[in-house]
């Protein structure tokens, strides 16, 4: 037997809110395939769909069978958000490597286009990723009222009001301030990295920088040069030869002048 969705109250967000969008440069492009009629409008759309869940897309991560059923319009863009929160790329970077409770994190920013209201409704559709799976999981989600109502078959879900007008900067997006790998598997591979740091620390503005001839851009070669003092020939002294090898100087004796002799 299944069980029913656990109840959880719904947290009043900016998105709840009716007429709360305020037209600027930050809204959100909405794609529907509606009344998509050119491939490069469908090209677009596709685009915009691997952003939202794969935030960048390498061609092996590519789902090429759902893109062609899209494109000849054999499913709705509802089946292809489907096929691509069950896909391979999905599920090993996402569900493979978080618990249930994040992963539901992840899916409800990226199909419901916010953060989950709180604890407790990702406890609710945890319940459904152990009774039912993922499959299920993710069926009942895109069934939703909430999915069906604000992105129906047609629509790529987007962030929803992510920007606050009364906060300078906004809010973060989902792919920034939740990445997919979780704190343990961050830590096996090695992540946050901070070699970046040590490239902040040695910039220099332009005006600081040295111009030619100055000998500070001679520092590095400088450093590099390794002087080794030249070793001394070993000498054996018993193969010393002192008589021929020892300089001796005579010391001339003075002759007394001859008799008769002027000096």
């Amino acid at each position: 037997m299944a069980l029913p969705l656990l109840n959880y109250p719904p947290k009043s967000q900016n998105q709840r809110v009716e007429g709360y969008t305020v037209q600027g440069d930050d809204q959100p492009t909405i794609y529907s395939a509606e009344a998509l009629l050119e491939y490069s409008e469908m090209t677009e759309l596709i685009d915009a769909a691997y952003r939202q869940f794969f935030f960048y897309a390498f061609a092996a991560d590519r789902e090429i069978f759902l893109e062609s059923q899209l494109r000849n319009s054999q499913i709705t863009v509802r089946d292809f958000v489907r096929g691509l929160l069950l896909s391979d790329t999905f599920l090993r970077n996402y569900y493979a490597k978080n618990s249930n409770y994040r992963f539901v994190a992840q899916v409800i920013q990226r199909a419901l286009g916010r953060d989950p209201y709180n604890e407790r409704e990702k406890i609710a559709w945890s319940i459904k990723i152990g009774t039912k799976g993922v499959e299920g999981f993710v069926d009942e989600l895109l069934d939703s009222d909430e999915y069906m109502e604000n992105f129906g078959y047609d629509i790529v879900p987007y962030y929803r009001r992510r920007i606050l007008p009364g906060r300078e900067i906004g809010q973060r997006p989902f792919d920034i301030k939740s990445p997919r790998y979780d704190e343990y598997y961050r830590g096996i591979l090695g992540f946050p990295k901070i070699s970046w740091q040590e490239e902040v620390r040695r910039f220099k503005p332009q005006e600081k920088k040295a111009t030619a001839g100055n000998p500070s851009l001679y520092l590095d070669m400088a450093r590099s040069v390794n002087p080794r003092p030249a070793s001394a020939p070993q000498v054996n002294t018993a193969t010393i030869n002192i008589g021929s090898t020892v300089p001796f100087r005579k010391l001339s004796v003075p002759v007394a002048p001859e008799p008769g002799s002027e000096g």
